[in-house]
């Protein structure tokens, strides 16, 4: 990525911001069909090619751009069972031979890596440990798989350490042996609060397990903790969110993430969906779910809570952070191991095998298990970094001006235009803003500055 300088002549208030620029495209149906709506990186998924790899193998001879921060990410794709709405890599089915085999095979790859130009005596700055579920493990597999990890890439400079949870599979013992590990935020995924709710949307856990497992978490010390929320579930009632964001603020954890439900097509709820002919999601409509993620935020912020993106409200605390995120959005290097899972390597993306045995299969033979790869340009890579780090609520032009010597006031003219002139967005010399409302439809949003042949295009 460039690092060279141009003119700041031009701001956001220079560009003048008219309604000429409007777009006279319809407003999109407010009912939830089936489709990806969340932005996670940027070209789309679908663009990702697997005669691409040899770009991402070049790329690891290579050595990294000093100053990058390099990441960890590893996929546990077990779970107790597969909620509806979940898209993810999952297995239910698969015993501790299984199990073990693919911890074995995930230490193995990071050995694989660290041999490598772009990793060799590299040090980690943030990990992740996500799924599936990482806390389906027992601890005995959770401290031979850290244990593997730490001798190949130490952790002594890592600053964070998250790990995913299913409040139904922890106990104090296994608490404190993630704690031990060296997690230091630790995110719970809740959901919702209600029994049939969560019956009824495939989650494994239920509410009694929720207060157990957090008050144990709280006992264990963890730096910070966060709960997972998702508005819009099966079965969801404004009565019923009400519970939902009262019980968060007696529980006061340091941080809250709200998903609003989406309903991809390798999901549970979209093969009922075809079955039946239906084209509509049986889930709260869009305006529904904007409504109900603006009364929580607006109750967290009433009890000293800052909203810091799109989906999460954190405390006033130097501990409430996600460095996973804001590293990965700002164009770290993230190593990425297991299944399916995608990473980032000196400008290259990639992503593994999607199935469990060729995963296993290329490891045991030595062999990287990346299934395909894209090397976006300078302009998507600014594309990439600027819709993701827009969720956050505001960015700053010059940050992009000096990373990717390019006037965003000037490339995304129209797109700011049209944002701002649907009330959503403001600029303010240097400061591009989303208000509330735009945060909370900042995925739609988004699609407004992909080039031409990414929109419409399906996302994964």
């Amino acid at each position: 990525m460039p690092s060279g300088r141009v003119s700041r002549a031009t701001t956001g208030r220079e560009i003048g911001l008219t309604k000429a620029m409007i777009s006279t495209s319809e407003s999109p149906s407010e009912d939830t069909t089936v489709g990806n709506y969340f932005v996670s990186n940027y070209p789309p998924f679908s663009f990702w090619k697997p005669d691409a790899v040899s770009e991402f193998r070049q790329a690891l001879e290579r050595r990294p751009r000093e100053g990058t921060p390099l990441g960890l990410y590893l996929h546990i794709p077990f779970c107790r069972k597969r909620c509806h709405f979940c898209y993810f890599r999952v297995y239910t089915d698969k015993n501790a031979t299984a199990i073990q085999a693919y911890l074995n095979a995930a230490i193995r790859e990071l050995e694989l890596y660290a041999e490598k130009a772009f990793i060799a005596e590299r040090q980690l700055d943030f990990v992740y440990f996500g799924g599936g579920t990482p806390s389906y493990l027992s601890v005995d597999q959770l401290e031979k798989l850290t244990g593997g990890l730490k001798r190949i890439l130490p952790w002594d400079a890592v600053r964070e350490v998250t790990f995913e949870c299913e409040p139904g599979t922890l106990t104090p013992q296994k608490l404190q042996a993630i704690r031990d590990m060296g997690v230091t935020r630790l995110s719970l995924g809740i959901e919702n609060i209600d029994d049939q709710i969560l019956e009824i949307n495939g989650r494994a856990h239920r509410s009694r397990e929720i207060g157990r497992a957090y008050e144990a978490a709280r006992k264990a010390d963890f730096p910070q903790i966060n709960i997972d929320l998702i508005a819009g579930m099966v079965g969801e009632t404004d009565a019923n969110w009400e519970r939902c964001v009262a019980k968060t603020l007696e529980m006061s954890p340091d941080s809250v993430t709200i998903y609003q439900m989406e309903i991809p097509y390798n999901t549970t709820i979209y093969r009922e969906m075809k079955e039946q002919g239906k084209g509509i999601a049986p889930v709260a409509d869009w305006k529904t779910k904007r409504r109900w993620v603006t009364e929580a935020f607006e109750a967290l912020e009433a009890s000293g809570y800052r909203v810091a993106s799109a989906y999460t409200a954190v405390k006033e605390s130097s501990q409430s952070r996600f460095l996973y995120r804001d590293q990965l959005w700002a164009g770290a290097d993230l190593l990425a191991l297991g299944v399916a899972s995608f990473g980032h390597i000196g400008g290259t993306h990639y992503q593994n095998n999607h199935d469990f045995e060729p995963y296993l299969s290329d490891l045991r033979r030595g062999e990287l298990p990346i299934y395909r790869a894209l090397t976006p340009d300078n302009d998507q890579r600014l594309i990439r970094e600027f819709v993701l780090q827009l969720k956050l609520g505001e960015i700053k032009g010059s940050y992009f001006n000096d990373k990717f010597a390019t006037n965003v006031f000037t490339r995304f003219a129209e797109p700011l235009r049209r944002i701002r002139d649907w009330g959503f967005l403001t600029v303010d010399g240097d400061a591009i803003k989303l208000n509330r409302q735009g945060l909370l439809q900042v995925d739609r949003l988004l699609h407004e500055f992909f080039l031409p042949e990414h929109r419409g295009a399906r996302y994964a």
